[in-house]
């Protein structure tokens, strides 16, 4: 048991609500539960592993009488820090609840557990003939209830929307313990939009139990292309010239250099290896229409110094592009010690140019950077290569992080397209956001009830217990040169 009193009683709590077998407290144990897919550590005091709702209430009625933070987490793919336990506390962790409830195919819908993997809806839907739409790269790995806390997004968001647009309805657990409802099985509800609110609140509001999403009919064409080019910006401006012929791909996704050499060297996917760039391109729908809009798409790559557009033949090589493109960011780790994966959003106009500040500011700072992104609605995902061994380095990454959100910022961008704020970036939300902008997020939190009790010192710049952290932040930004705050 922990040697700290207030700890050990806290523990023998939890494993009343859960099982003592599913409470991890020892620090051997807690080690794989400090970080999530970032820089970032913070140790919680205790990690559960709840079966469902009435657990999970337990769970947030022991961590009340407790007074310590809760923070709930699913697989631990976060890339913002949201899943940290900065300041200590409970850990739930909603792998345990990974069931499929209901599978309506004549309604489109399924009800399902916030800890089901991405993939293993979309396999289940697939059976009749559906699909779950929001497909993050990680989506082999990723739990759904992670994914509506950051809004997450995916190769298939410049058609069809990004999670808020698939989810029906939560079940939660809300701050006092509670189990209700937000929204429900229908695609509008009546009265305020809370479902909508709830999602991308990065767990700061309640802790999903149930979600009931909405599935979409697998169309029975599709076109996937592979557009070969010398130089990024040769391929960022084909980018917005695609959409300008009046062709909205279901995907539109970019690999620079950097990725397509450490993709080829541990796939062998079939990108060339000589390539600035390369946009991996897919159309769906009707047979005739798809045919058609591909011509133009290849017709729009050509006219930007495309040196060549490859057609899938078959499901199989379709598969295989995209392989290389769901395992790129892991393909770094072959190449790179470490690596500092960034999200944020600029116009699709703005690509050429901010992708040029991008590796501008990378070789400025020393490090190289690998691009794999979202092109299509211009959601960026630079990618620092660095050796955290090196004394002064991890500090001279972070540095250079928030250089490049200020580079999107003051593009007509934002600081996050789907991987949520988190830790990493809530000094950044003064950016976007004035003063009362803040103050009223911070007012919902004291709606829900959740204060800084669930998941603390997450995407807004203050809290309580938060205040010098974020100053240490803000300060290091201001001794930056180049950086504006």
């Amino acid at each position: 048991m922990p040697t700290n009193a207030a700890t050990r009683a806290l523990v023998r709590d939890l494993e009343r609500a859960a099982g003592r077998e599913h409470v991890l407290h020892h620090p051997e144990d807690l080690v794989g539960f400090e970080y999530d897919a970032t820089i970032e550590r913070a140790t919680p005091d205790a990690v559960v592993f709840p079966e469902n709702a009435e657990e999970v209430a337990a769970i947030v009625e022991v961590a009340r009488r407790h007074d310590v933070p809760i923070v709930p987490r699913g697989s631990g793919t976060g890339l913002a820090g949201g899943a940290l336990a900065v300041r200590g506390g409970v850990l739930c962790v909603m792998t345990r609840m990974n069931r499929i409830l209901e599978m309506d195919a004549a309604n489109r819908i399924a009800v399902i557990e916030p800890g089901v993997i991405n993939l293993a809806l979309q396999d289940e839907a697939a059976k009749h003939g559906l699909t779950y739409a929001p497909d993050p790269s990680s989506q082999r790995v990723c739990t759904i209830g992670g994914n509506i806390a950051t809004n997450s997004g995916g190769p298939h968001t410049l058609a069809h929307g990004s999670t808020v647009n698939h989810v029906l309805g939560v079940e939660v657990v809300l701050p006092d313990g509670r189990i209700t409802w937000l929204g429900g099985r229908q695609l509008d509800t009546p009265g305020p939009d809370l479902r909508g609110l709830f999602v991308g609140s990065e767990g700061t509001l309640g802790i999903v139990t149930k979600v009931c999403v909405r599935l979409i009919r697998i169309q029975p064409a599709v076109r996937t292309m592979l557009a070969i080019f010398k130089t990024v910006d040769a391929a960022s401006a084909a980018v917005s010239d695609v959409i300008r012929q009046g062709v909205i791909p279901v995907a539109m996704e970019m690999l620079d250099h950097e990725i397509i050499v450490a993709v080829e060297q541990t796939m062998h996917v079939g990108y060339p290896l000589d390539a600035g760039a390369v946009l991996l391109i897919e159309v769906e729908g009707m047979r005739e229409a798809v045919e058609a809009d591909a011509a133009l798409v290849v017709a729009a790559c050509e006219a930007n110094g495309a040196r060549e557009v490859r057609l899938a033949d078959d499901e199989a090589e379709r598969e295989q592009l995209w392989e290389g493109r769901k395992a790129g960011i892991g393909a770094l780790g072959a190449v790179s010690p470490n690596f500092y994966l960034l999200d944020g959003v600029v116009p699709r106009t703005k690509l050429p140019e901010v992708m040029r500040g991008v590796l501008d500011l990378s070789e400025r700072y020393g490090f190289r950077c690998a691009n794999i992104f979202h092109a299509g609605d211009g959601n960026l995902h630079p990618n620092i290569m660095f050796d955290e061994l090196e004394p002064g380095t991890t500090q001279r990454v972070l540095d250079l992080g928030g250089e490049i959100m200020r580079l999107c910022v003051d593009a007509g961008g934002s600081i996050t397209g789907e991987h949520g704020v988190g830790l990493e970036k809530r000094s950044y939300m003064e950016w976007i956001f004035s003063a009362d902008d803040l103050a009223a997020m911070e007012r919902v939190r004291v709606a829900f009830g959740s204060g800084e009790f669930f998941n603390p010192c997450k995407i807004l710049p203050t809290g309580h217990g938060c205040g010098q952290a974020h100053e240490s932040e803000m300060r290091r930004h201001l001794a930056t040169p180049g950086v504006y705050v």
